[in-house]
């Protein structure tokens, strides 16, 4: 047998439902376009981890671990699945822009989403890269407890 994606479990198509339908309660419209109704939830999964921008999510609590990366999120920060979910969410940040980092997303937790955010990051080999015009949301469970937040970009360059 073969082992399925990881993010293809069962876990992790109930998280990019609530992922996607949360981006459509934020910005009232839809991330991806199998995010529909009617499509199918494997292909919503496999379409949100092939789309060509990278969209990363986190849980909640004091430092925050990453709980999805999409296809493009860990190429361009060069980890596999395993090394970046699991990681704790500041990590893809510089040391020095931290601070910055944790109040944009403060400022969209309490506003439940944030347009144009930019700002500095960091891949897996200590390479920077700057981010702009980057959506943030906040995730909601089935009974409207925020649970997370969510962000996307596909605007990006290397310093």
């Amino acid at each position: 047998m073969i082992d399925e994606a990881p993010w293809l479990s069962a876990e992790k198509r109930g998280l990019a439902t609530l992922l996607l339908s949360s981006h459509q309660r934020a910005f009232k419209r839809p991330l991806i376009a199998a995010a529909r109704p009617g499509h199918s939830t494997r292909l919503s999964c496999q379409e949100l981890f092939s789309s060509g921008f990278p969209v990363l999510a986190h849980g909640i609590g004091t430092d925050p671990l990453l709980v999805y990366a999409n296809a493009a999120a860990l190429q361009l920060w060069g980890r596999r699945w395993a090394d970046m979910v699991g990681m704790p969410s500041r990590l893809t940040a510089p040391d020095d822009v931290r601070s910055e980092r944790r109040e944009a997303l403060q400022k969209a937790l309490s506003e439940a989403l944030t347009r144009n955010y930019g700002g500095m990051r960091i891949d897996g080999d200590g390479r920077r890269f700057m981010i702009r015009n980057a959506q943030i949301w906040t995730l909601w469970d089935e009974e409207q407890r925020s649970c997370g937040q969510a962000a996307c970009f596909s605007d990006w360059w290397w310093i």
